[in-house]
């Protein structure tokens, strides 16, 4: 071994017993890095690893801690080491490459973890240093799984969640726009299926005059983000170079965040999220500001629906999260405007990828039809934004939205957009389609907004852009026997059978108050 002065780091001569030759196993293991060795390996035998050992790999100037799954000896040859699709991505490696293996550093973080678990406060310093670990992937999906599961709930008090949403700025990159002195965005907190307004206020406040660089996510806990609807009507996976100059041409962007490596914490956080199906309090203010945050936005608007079934169930609970929201902006130099909706039901009749492009697409259009729900938010929270920025009365700015998206200027705006960004794509359709119709009579009461979305994702929604299903009742509606809820949309006989079994399983998700004299209900 060698130490080489030049390059400041140590080079191992192939001839090292820790070196292995890398072996590309062909197992996605979505984006924790994995590493197979055999249970025989001289390097597993002298330094002790066995399965779900965290080691270290190095090949040149790079190095990535991954977890060691222990193979049987017909797996692998001796010599090799295989490496899952992200360990051989991150580490810049192919098949035959000879890698370094060792004991994975200490995660010294990890106390704070720990700390947190017992109930203790997080200092800026402990929760600066668990987010770099987590940015720098030194976190196992377990570890990260731990740091979400103490932080749900009210655990993170304010000053928590200040340093959370500062550190996670801190940990990426930082979009900046020259001459503009304020930059808006706007988000909604999530819950209801459907509620695609986004590319809809971007068209129009943007139309407007407003600069809304809207990077977006992908879905946690729903059939679909704004990125995944997005993504099927054109390209969202942009550099920040591309999204400067989308911006530069248009006043606003309808891209991915994970793909700029803005908060990129965040989206490693949000991969653990969604298998845990978790939206923590403090975890989810830090999620959004940290984003609006490094894409440069001075101003906000966040959307709270409120419903039995929604992710908020109270105003009270509204309440305190737009006092938090508010306040954790104010100590991160943005000013934020919560608006409290309702949130009892669904918007617009699209649930999933494209079917919600359908919906954005009739609304931009001028043919909202049954879809006046969805439009009345877009103008509502449009609204707020103009008034945000110019001081005008609420009802006044909802006149100037009104005007862009009735006068056609937000559908001119979104094709400038989305031609800016690649094209506007055609939407396909699912192979399957099964219309479920009401088996009682009676007016539908109430709709569970959880286990609708659950249906759609147990459909194949958002990872199959095509899933999902499309509503065909609203709240107050007379129904009977022949009258369609949804038609289901699935690529699989299988996915739909299965999202059927759920459904049927589930019959309070449409609540149906029969007539006088009737008692069935579904």
């Amino acid at each position: 071994m060698r130490i080489d002065q030049r390059k400041n780091r140590i080079e191992i001569p192939d001839s090292s017993p820790d070196y292995l030759s890398v072996v590309d196993m062909g197992i996605n293991t979505h984006q924790e890095p994995v590493a197979y060795m055999r249970r025989d390996c001289h390097i597993c035998l002298a330094e002790g690893f066995a399965a779900s050992s965290r080691i270290s790999l190095s090949y040149k100037e790079r190095s990535i801690i991954a977890t060691l799954n222990v193979v049987d000896e017909r797996v692998l040859s001796h010599g090799t080491i295989g490496l899952s699709h992200i360990a051989l991505q991150r580490l810049h490696v192919t098949p035959n490459s000879k890698i370094l293996v060792e004991h994975a550093p200490v995660v010294t973080s990890l106390s704070a973890v720990r700390k947190k678990v017992f109930g203790q406060k997080l200092s800026d310093d402990d929760i600066t240093r668990i987010i770099e670990d987590i940015s720098d992937h030194r976190y196992s999906d377990i570890e990260i799984a731990s740091f979400l599961s103490v932080c749900v709930g009210s655990r993170l008090d304010i000053d928590e969640i200040v340093g959370l949403t500062k550190a996670m700025v801190n940990c990426g990159k930082r979009l900046h726009w020259p001459g503009h002195t304020r930059v808006f965005d706007k988000h909604c907190i999530g819950g209801l299926p459907g509620n695609r307004t986004t590319p809809l206020v971007v068209s129009i406040v943007s139309a407007g005059g407003l600069l809304i660089p809207k990077t977006s996510s992908r879905a946690i806990t729903s059939p679909a983000g704004t990125a995944d609807t997005m993504e099927s009507l054109t390209t969202v996976t942009l550099n920040l170079a591309d999204i400067q100059r989308v911006v530069v041409e248009t006043g606003a962007c309808l891209a991915w965040g994970g793909a700029v490596n803005l908060s990129p914490a965040d989206d490693l956080l949000i991969r653990i999220e969604r298998a845990l199906d978790l939206d923590g309090e403090g975890q989810l203010i830090a999620s959004v500001l940290s984003k609006k945050i490094a894409a440069g936005s001075t101003h906000a608007v966040i959307d709270i629906p409120v419903g039995d079934t929604a992710k908020v169930r109270t105003h009270k609970e509204a309440e305190r999260l737009a006092s938090l929201f508010t306040d954790v902006g104010a100590a991160c130099s943005i000013q934020i405007r919560c608006v409290i909706t309702d949130g009892s039901q669904p918007v617009g009749r699209g649930i999933g990828p494209v079917e919600e492009a359908r919906d954005v697409l009739s609304v931009l259009q001028g043919s909202a039809g049954d879809l006046q729900d969805l439009r009345e938010r877009a103008l509502f929270l449009s609204a707020h934004l103009f008034s945000l920025a110019n001081g005008e009365s609420l009802e006044r700015s909802l006149e100037k939205s009104a005007e862009i998206l009735d006068g056609g200027k937000a559908w001119q705006q979104f094709q400038r957009i989305v031609n800016a960004q690649g094209g506007l794509k055609n939407l396909p359709s699912a192979k399957y389609q099964h219309i479920e119709y009401a088996q009682s009579e009676g007016t539908l009461t109430a709709i569970d907004n959880r286990q609708l979305a659950r249906l759609a994702k147990l459909a194949g929604a958002p990872s199959t852009h095509t899933a999902g299903l499309r509503l065909h009742v609203r709240l107050g509606d007379t129904v009977s026997n022949d009258v369609p809820l949804f038609t289901l949309m699935t690529e699989s006989t299988g996915e739909r059978d299965y999202a059927l079994d759920f459904y049927r399983q589930q019959s309070s998700i449409f609540t149906i108050e029969p007539k006088c004299g009737d008692n069935s209900d579904e």
